[in-house]
């Protein structure tokens, strides 16, 4: 799946930073997954996070995020203004650059699936995504909330999940996924503490209710601030503008008395969106985003390549801590050769030449696909399994008992951080098999890219190999044999693989 996409999911906490942050980490481990922005709201209580990637990116960034948060919030301790159903409440992918809205839910039901199936997280697919028409709008969906979904899931058929269990779960509730386009949260607080003219507006100014289309808003009270809100949902500012929806709602509180105390803006917006608005007001005759300096300088970057999805990547690996390290980095050298195989297949289907092969280029793009995605996950997985080593060691040793405990805790963690690379190294040889076989099949122009895809492979099994030694070091019995074992395996298989593979470049290379 090409192009860009955003992801914005919003999480039941906004009052304990340290929690939400460690959600935001979980996305920022994933290779490709560029976090732009984290919004939190303590009388809503709930954050709002921004990141953008590539489709295999978003998706494995959503999923540890929502894994995370599962882990770390209990709804059933959970108060805020905002309606709620889930720990994560809902994930939304919206397309960009390069990426249809088809694409979009493509990618929305693949996380759903898993987030359903691995998590135990009863999912429900909304907007474009949504398998029924009455699930496309996301408050009905939500209807009823936590509390009120946990009576109903598994017990009316009409509240059942697209994916996932038909109970809710315990602490993390339920999550809605779903494809949309770009949505803007706008928020306008009232100098006054009377909710009911917040809500007053609400009404008058949402689609639903006669007003304004693409409109969706709720009125809340800020017990913090002492001012009331006018939450807006924008859904289509090409519809509705900023401006048209400011003025809208100024002239109808002062209406009432009430003055726009200020506005806010949750998360981000498309620059059109704020820049027409403001040229709205202005009157700028003949306005385009053209005119905008920094419009320009942004495209001059990108026609340049200046952007770099893997940088943030790069830049912790080079860092003074000790993860992501080898075994991360074995993972990420997999999946570029496992993208490669992808983009082999892709310059392949469809042309004459090479139709009889086509079937069998498709399954192993769609091997690719899946592997790419794994490896993105491996990535943060191995360097998690080191912390873990690292905790272990950490653990007291002053008495006997501390120290038989602590030995048991290594035991365990140095095993589970041997079988993180070995994964990792068992996915790098299929792909090394994939690699070779597209060099035989695949668009005969593209073999060194097959060839290429086959040597980061080779580099991926043997790395990951090498972490998987170096955690069984010392260590006997017959789980670590095992291991070895099938290591050593691997290993003799991957030199044959990568031999052949050179062979067949050389054959390529003389003509």
């Amino acid at each position: 799946m090409k192009g860009f996409f955003e992801c914005v999911p919003n999480f039941s906490e906004g009052r304990d930073r340290a929690l939400v942050e460690e959600i935001v980490k979980a996305v920022r481990g994933v290779p490709g997954a560029l976090v732009l922005d984290l919004e939190m709201d303590g009388d809503h209580n709930r954050s709002v996070l921004t990141f953008v990637g590539t489709a295999e990116a978003c998706a494995e960034g959503a999923f540890q995020a929502a894994k995370r948060a599962s882990r770390l919030i209990d709804l059933n301790h959970h108060k805020g203004a905002h309606p709620r159903m889930g720990a994560t409440d809902v994930i939304p992918f919206v397309p960009l650059e390069g990426a249809s809205m088809e694409d979009a839910v493509e990618l929305a039901r693949m996380v759903g699936k898993r987030i359903g199936e691995e998590l135990g997280i009863p999912v429900f697919l909304y907007e474009s995504a949504a398998t029924r028409p009455e699930r496309q709008n996301l408050p009905a969906v939500r209807k009823g909330e936590f509390e009120g979904l946990r009576d109903l899931i598994g017990k009316d058929p009409e509240r059942d999940p697209d994916f996932g269990p038909t109970a809710i779960h315990p602490t993390a509730g339920a999550t809605a996924v779903g494809a949309r386009p770009f949505l803007i949260a706008f928020n306008l607080n009232l100098r006054t503490e009377d909710v009911s003219v917040a809500k007053a507006i609400a009404k008058e100014i949402r689609e639903r209710d006669g007003g304004f289309p693409g409109i969706r808003a709720m009125g809340f009270m800020l017990e913090e601030l002492k001012m009331a809100q006018v939450s807006v949902n924008v859904v289509d500012y090409r519809k509705t503008s900023l401006a048209t929806l400011t003025q809208a709602v100024t002239e109808k509180a002062a209406g009432q008395g009430v003055e726009v105390a200020e506005t806010e803006l949750i998360g981000l917006a498309p620059a059109d969106a704020l820049i027409g608005s403001g040229a709205q007001y202005l009157k700028i005759r003949g306005f385009n985003p053209e005119m905008i300096v920094e419009t320009r300088v942004a495209r001059a970057k990108a026609d340049a390549g200046a952007h770099a999805a893997a940088q943030p990547f790069l830049d912790a690996v080079a860092g003074p801590d000790p993860t992501p390290g080898g075994g991360s980095v074995s993972a990420f050298a997999g999946a570029q050769a496992a993208a490669l195989v992808r983009m082999v297949a892709g310059l392949t289907v469809g042309k004459k030449k090479y139709a009889e092969a086509e079937n069998r280029v498709k399954a192993l793009a769609q091997g690719a696909q899946e592997a790419q995605g794994r490896f993105m996950g491996l990535v943060a997985e191995d360097a998690r399994s080191y912390d873990g080593v690292s905790a272990a060691y950490k653990l007291p040793k002053d008495t006997e008992e501390q120290k038989s405990v602590r030995g048991k805790a290594i035991d365990a963690a140095l095993m589970n951080a041997a079988r993180v690379p070995l994964e990792t190294a068992e996915l790098a040889l299929s792909t090394l098999e994939a690699s070779a076989e597209m060099a035989r099949i695949g668009n005969a122009n593209c073999v060194t890219d097959s060839a290429v895809a086959g040597f980061m492979a080779h580099t991926a099994c043997l790395g990951a190999l090498a972490n998987v030694r170096i955690n069984l070091v010392g260590r006997t019995g017959g789980d670590v044999d095992e291991l070895r074992g099938r290591g050593d395996h691997m290993a003799a298989k991957a030199t044959t693989l990568r031999s052949d593979l050179e062979k067949i470049l050389a054959r390529a290379v003389a003509g």
